[in-house]
């Protein structure tokens, strides 16, 4: 008699057993592998959200008239693209980073509050490396009327026109 697992029979046995076994492993690397990717595609959004000061300079407030092109009600903050006119008659498109889609809509904003072909006045804070993006303040229409479009409690400069500054 053999004491290496019984001939044939044993053989089968081992085999078997060794199937399951990776097969196991294979289960726990993915259900690991599945974990690691939601937790990654979690913290992108977070990595994505930045501070004022990362990004904009409080020392360079930009005043820019253009038209709307379209407005992006993506979270986490909404994005206002204009056309400005510069004075040699050339145009640049503006990107202005605005609050957060439900912050807005807070503030009295709704998908229709800046259809393309708007000519509006915005107040923010240029990007520090100097391209035309800015984190917008306020934004003035033609009648008068102003919507606060700033992303409050970022490290924006506090002058008192936010609501829920203190």
């Amino acid at each position: 008699m053999s004491r290496g697992g019984g001939g044939a029979k044993g053989k089968a046995l081992l085999a078997g057993l060794n199937r399951e076994n990776i097969s196991m492993r294979t289960k726990l690397f993915n259900i690991v592998a599945g974990a690691a990717l939601v937790a990654t595609a979690a913290a992108v959004p977070a990595f994505a959200h930045h501070s004022f000061a990362a990004e904009f300079d409080a020392k360079k407030p930009v005043k820019l008239r253009g038209t709307v092109k379209k407005m992006e009600w993506i979270n986490p903050h909404s994005w206002i693209h204009i056309d400005v006119k510069n004075p040699d008659g050339t145009v640049t498109e503006w990107m202005v980073e605005g609050g957060a889609p439900n912050a807005l809509i807070r503030r009295g904003w709704n998908r229709n509050s800046l259809p393309p072909g708007t000519e509006i006045l915005v107040e923010g804070f240029q990007a520090k490396d100097g391209a035309a993006r800015a984190n917008g303040r306020d934004i003035t229409f033609p009648d008068g009327k102003k919507l606060f479009v700033g992303s409050s409690g970022t490290g924006a400069p506090k002058d008192g026109r936010d609501a829920t500054e203190k």
